[in-house]
């Protein structure tokens, strides 16, 4: 009996509830002896959510669990943490194995027994200022993808009407191609006409951009055209005011972590003119099309604290997405290495009987991971140390691995500079070759010896006289 007591779980959250969270009603249960029914039905509204917020007050409730089931937790989990509960929220797939028959009421049970054990892990949620931030970030790429969607159907309603402009501009969205496809949707159909829309900077000549732009102006094409046109100006103008609201927080968020001393006006000196003062004040940075957010880079840097674009691969942009999307709190990890792990980038470790049966990557979505995976493509182009990293790894044949390896490497970079604050120093190409090569050399010396043999370098002999 002593060994069967030593088996069995101890609770560890005493004052815990469960609560499997639905689209239309949410079933919450707390442990048997705080009401005579332990498990209820409230619905999705706010008065109800209050309801059921007060019901785990006088329950003396403190902790709750509950699943991550779409967006339909959001309400709920911010009116629970309002009322000073501390909110777990679990993955779906880690409370999926109900013994018995599933209902909703045994799920919420269930949740409630695995929580008061301790047997649940938290996904992560980064703070309301970040999660605000976040909500912009993410909403502003849909914008973008919703854009380049309306950009396609101008494309392909361009080629139905066989007006290659594509082959003469190299971006239909430049200066040069929205003159011509907004006197195209006008009603100009001239070739001549349209080619005098030509930038100076464009490259084609004019009469091949003339060439180009004959064609077969339809009626149904030309309507086409013209709304994706409307849709991509709109898109365009939501962008900006999207852009608008980052910026805005960004600048909150920095005006919040500085004190009040340091982000003070500074003192201009009594020796200096007005006129010496506009010269020596430096000039604001246009924002660039294909270099979207750049102009804000200086307040990202506030707010970090460091500067993450200094990692190769890493834009302003993905600097602020990785920040919307990790925050700039690094204890919820451990050590680099769970970072990792959370970002979906470190091997797989699926072992029974002791033995390793795949070493493959869970199939999970994180989108962080996902931003630098994307860096690391754009890293394999570069001549510096992790450039070389990729194309090592690249070169065995596996161009995949190669980018989760480097995508990795990033994020340890990453986790590294914003919980210590250092600054990313680049080793260069030459040195990271010059040390691989040192590593191989020291390897293959040491499997020669343990051959009973000895490397020795080759001595070039000067060719002998016949």
């Amino acid at each position: 009996m002593a060994k069967q007591d030593e088996r069995k779980l101890h609770v560890l959250r005493e004052d815990s509830a469960g609560i499997d969270v639905g689209s239309r009603e949410h079933w919450v249960a707390v442990p048997a002896d705080r009401d005579a029914d332990c498990v209820q039905k409230f619905g999705t509204t706010t008065s109800e959510l209050n309801r059921l917020a007060a019901w785990l007050g006088a329950c003396g409730v403190t902790t709750v669990a509950m699943e991550s089931t779409g967006v339909y937790w959001v309400p709920l989990y911010e009116v629970l943490e309002a009322r000073g509960i501390d909110v777990m929220l679990v993955n779906a797939t880690h409370v999926r194995n109900v013994p018995g028959r599933k209902s909703d009421v045994k799920d919420c049970q269930w949740i409630q027994r695995l929580h008061s054990y301790g047997l649940l892990r938290a996904s992560f949620r980064p703070s309301a200022d970040i999660v605000e931030l976040r909500t912009y970030a993410r909403h502003r790429q849909t914008l973008v993808e919703g854009a380049a969607r309306e950009v396609q159907h101008m494309q392909k309603a361009l080629m139905l009407m066989n007006v290659q402009i594509h082959h003469a501009v190299n971006d239909i969205t430049g200066v040069t191609g929205m003159r011509i496809l907004r006197d195209i949707a006008g009603g100009q159909a001239s070739p001549a006409e349209l080619a005098k829309h030509r930038d100076p900077r464009c490259h084609v000549t004019p009469e091949e951009l003339e060439k180009a732009l004959t064609g077969t102006y339809k009626v149904d094409q030309l309507f086409v055209l013209q709304q994706a046109l409307r849709l991509y100006d709109m898109y365009q103008a939501q962008i900006i005011e999207c852009t608008g609201r980052i910026e805005a927080k960004l600048a909150a968020l920095t005006s919040s972590s500085l004190p009040e001393a340091e982000h003070a006006a500074p003192p201009r000196p009594e020796s200096a003119s007005p006129k010496t003062a506009r010269k020596s004040a430096p000039r604001p940075r246009r924002a660039q099309k294909h270099k979207p957010l750049d102009h804000v880079l200086p307040t990202i840097i506030q707010v970090a604290g460091v500067d993450l674009t200094k990692i190769p691969g890493i834009a302003p942009l993905t600097a602020l997405n990785l920040i919307a999307e990790i925050g700039l709190d690094m204890t919820p990890w451990r050590t680099e290495k769970h970072f990792s792990s959370w970002l979906n980038l470190a091997p797989g470790t699926t072992k029974t009987g002791g033995h390793l049966k795949t070493g493959r990557r869970p199939m999970a979505k994180n989108r962080a991971g996902e931003l630098l995976r994307q860096s690391a493509v754009s890293v394999g182009r570069t001549r510096t140390a992790l450039g070389a990293f990729f194309r090592r790894i690249a070169a065995t044949g596996s161009k995949a691995k190669a980018v989760v390896a480097t995508a990795r490497k990033l994020g340890i970079l990453v986790y590294r500079l914003i919980s210590r604050g250092a600054s990313y120093v680049e080793v260069g190409l030459e040195r990271y070759e010059r040390h691989y090569t040192e590593r191989r050399l020291g390897a293959l010396k040491k499997q020669a010896k343990s051959l009973g043999y000895a490397l020795s370098p080759i001595t070039e002999t000067a060719p002998a006289i016949t």
